[in-house]
């Protein structure tokens, strides 16, 4: 299921001086057996953690928020902030306008109210155990390491 374009989103590795920063808040929220949900996104077929940029004068909670019920249907609270990522050798994605170097502000959230329900960002929404989620393949490559810490419960990361 991995889009065509996946394949070239993700193939610079290396910043310049073209390159733009975009602070993103990806949400991790998990369901009462405490499987995490994960997104397939519409733009690559890859798996990544529900989220998005944060726009002109908006918080990185509002943001969190906001993308959450765009692209899940689910009103979510924040409870903590879980790391910061910046890492370029896996942040680099290249847009049709522009190449980007992603800036992840990760936090955890917890299920207010809502019905999980796809967005034209998702192609699948999906709970998975931590000890069955997908494989690095499947994952956007921004998600890795992300995805890496939260199974082994690392928290308050700087990477």
């Amino acid at each position: 299921m991995i889009m065509p374009s996946a394949l070239s989103m993700f193939v610079q590795q290396q910043a310049d001086a073209n390159t733009k920063v975009r602070a993103c808040v990806p949400v991790l929220v998990r369901d009462s057996h405490g499987s995490i949900l994960l997104e397939r996104r519409s733009d690559c077929g890859l798996w990544g953690l529900p989220g998005g940029k944060i726009e002109a004068g908006e918080s990185v909670l509002d943001t969190a928020i906001r993308e959450m019920h765009e692209e899940t249907g689910l009103t979510v609270n924040v409870t903590r902030l879980l790391g910061v990522y910046s890492g370029p050798t896996d942040r680099i994605v290249v847009f049709p306008d522009n190449v980007v170097q992603i800036v992840d502000i990760l936090v955890e959230a917890e299920i207010v109210s809502g019905k999980l329900s796809c967005s034209p960002e998702s192609l699948a929404l999906q709970f998975f155990a931590l000890s069955d989620l997908p494989s690095d393949e499947d994952v956007i490559p921004a998600a890795r390491l992300v995805l890496k810490d939260i199974r082994n419960g690392n928290v308050g990361v700087i990477r």
